[in-house]
């Protein structure tokens, strides 16, 4: 059980607080912070839909453990440094078995 925002642990180090987005397809990481963990390679592309219209991302793997869930999964490269969250979880990581509870 989850609620809208979690605690997560990128790569078995740095915590970052996410935010769960059961609308979104893939899970997204702000470019800076995987430069600063070390994330990469660049595995491939992918066009992304989103508010700000249409673009290309770069996919990197990341593991990341999440309710006490440890898990390798694909992460778009986005600039969220204007936004409240670094990291958003979509639907690749949330079909792992999470219930999202929207009051916590």
């Amino acid at each position: 059980m989850i609620g809208l925002s979690e605690s997560i642990a990128v790569n078995k180090g740095k915590k970052v607080l996410a935010k769960i987005d059961t609308g979104a397809t893939k899970s997204s990481i702000d470019t800076q912070l995987a430069k600063r963990l070390g994330l990469g390679p660049i595995i491939r592309s992918k066009m992304v839909k989103s508010a700000h219209g249409t673009t290309i991302r770069p996919i990197v793997k990341a593991t990341i453990t999440i309710a006490g869930k440890t898990m390798t999964e694909e992460f778009t490269l986005a600039d969220r440094n204007h936004l409240k969250f670094a990291v958003l979880i979509g639907q690749n990581i949330l079909r792992h078995g999470f219930l999202i509870d929207p009051s916590s």
